[in-house]
C-alpha cells in the first residue's frame, strides 16, 4: 500500500491532469470540428477562458429552486467524475504500482461503469431541483438517454472481461489486468470480429455518454434552451463544464484501457520516470484519436437525434450488435477451450 502522503499527491496530480486534459481535449474538438466544417472556429484555450469567466461570476439560484439540492449537484458531479479518473491507467501510470502509486487495488471496471453514471445523475437531480420546466424536460430525458446507454455499454465491458477469465487470467475486471493483457493477444479470429463490434459499439455509447451530438437531446439548445443546465451560471455551470471535461478523458480512457493499452516505453527501451512520461503523452495521443472518432467526427456528420430514435437506436441496433460480438468472443473463447470443432 502507497503512504498517505504520496496517495494525496497522486490523488492531487491526477485531478489537475484530468482538468486540463479535459479542457484542452474540449479545445481541440471544436478546433477539429470547426476545420471539418470549414470554419476558423474559436482558438485552443477557449475552454480555458470560458471557465475563467464562469468561475468569476456569482451562481444565480431560482426563487422556486430547491437551493441545497441545486447547489450540492455540480459538486457531485465535479467530484464523481474526477474520481473515475483515480481508477483508469494513464499510459503506465498505474492505479497501483510504479511509478505513482494512486489509491490502492481498487481499480475496476464495474466501479468505473457505476461511477460514470453519477455526474449524469447529479445533473438529473439538479435540473428537478431547478424548477424549470425546460430542466424538467431535460432531465426525464437524461434519464431516458442512460437507460438506453448503458446496456450496450455494460455489454461490451463484461464481454471483454469474461474472455479474459476463459484465457485463466486472474480479476479480469482489473483495470491493470487489462492494461497488461490486451483483448486482441488474446481472442482468437472469431473473438477479434466480436471485438470490432463491441468497438463500435463503444465509438457510438460515448458521445451519448457525454452528451454529445447526436446525443444532447438533455440539453437541445434549440429546444430546451440548454435543458438541464438552463438555470446554472456562475461557479455552478463552471463545475459542471468541469465534470464534462473530466469525464471526456475518462470515457476516451475507458475505451483505449478496453481496446488500446499499449505503451511506447517498452517498445523504445525507456524505464523509469521518462518511460512514465512518454506513456502519458502517449496515452493523450490515444485518447485525441478516441474522441476524434467518437465525439468530434460523429457530431460533424450527424445531426441530433430526436428521443425515441436515440432509444431505438440504442435498445435495438447498439444492443443487437452488441449482443452479436459478445456472441462471438463466446465462440471463440469456447473454441479455445476446445469446447467445439
Amino acid at each position: 500500500m502507497s503512504s498517505l502522503p504520496v496517495t494525496l499527491a497522486g490523488v492531487v496530480l491526477v485531478t489537475i491532469f484530468g482538468i486540463v486534459a479535459g479542457l484542452f481535449l474540449m479545445g481541440v474538438d471544436r478546433i477539429c470540428a470547426a476545420r471539418m466544417q470549414m470554419r476558423q472556429g474559436p482558438p485552443l484555450v477557449q475552454p480555458f477562458t470560458d471557465i475563467k469567466k464562469l468561475l468569476c461570476k456569482d451562481s444565480v439560484v431560482p426563487e422556486n429552486a430547491v437551493s441545497a439540492v441545486f447547489n450540492a449537484a455540480p459538486v457531485v458531479a465535479f467530484a464523481s467524475a474526477v474520481t473515475v479518473l483515480f481508477y483508469l491507467p494513464l499510459g503506465s501510470i498505474l492505479p497501483v504500482g510504479t511509478p505513482i502509486p494512486m489509491i490502492g487495488e481498487y481499480g475496476d471496471l464495474i466501479l468505473i461503469m457505476y461511477l460514470l453514471t453519477v455526474p449524469a445523475l447529479a445533473m438529473v437531480v439538479g435540473g428537478f431541483a431547478s424548477g424549470s420546466p425546460y430542466a424538467s424536460v431535460g432531465a426525464q430525458r437524461e434519464m431516458v438517454t442512460m437507460i438506453a446507454y448503458e446496456f450496450p455499454l455494460a455489454i461490451a465491458i463484461i464481454a471483454i472481461a469474461w474472455r479474459l477469465a476463459v484465457a485463466g487470467i486472474a480479476m479480469p475486471f482489473s483495470v491493470n489486468t487489462l492494461a497488461a493483457n490486451p483483448i486482441w493477444t488474446v481472442a482468437g479470429p472469431v473473438g477479434i470480429i466480436g471485438c470490432i463490434l463491441l468497438l463500435i459499439v463503444m465509438v457510438w455509447v460515448t458521445p451519448a455518454e457525454l452528451s454529445r451530438i447526436p446525443c444532447d437531446t438533455p440539453e437541445a439548445e434549440t429546444e430546451l434552451c440548454g435543458g438541464l443546465l438552463v438555470e446554472y451560471s456562475g461557479r455552478n455551470l463552471a463545475l459542471f463544464s468541469i465534470s464534462m471535461a473530466a469525464k471526456l478523458v475518462a470515457m476516451a480512457g475507458l475505451s483505449v484501457l478496453l481496446f488500446l493499452p499499449w505503451n511506447l516505453s517498452p517498445l523504445i527501451g525507456m524505464t523509469g520516470i521518462s518511460a512514465a512520461g512518454i506513456d502519458l503523452a502517449f496515452f493523450l495521443l490515444k485518447v485525441i484519436v478516441v474522441m476524434f472518432f467518437s465525439v468530434t467526427l460523429v457530431r460533424v456528420v450527424m445531426a441530433r437525434f430526436r428521443i425515441n430514435t436515440l432509444v431505438s437506436l440504442y435498445w435495438g441496433w447498439l444492443t443487437t450488435i452488441g449482443l452479436i460480438g459478445m456472441l462471438l468472443i463466446i465462440l471463440d473463447g469456447t473454441i479455445a477451450a476446445g469446447g467445439c470443432l
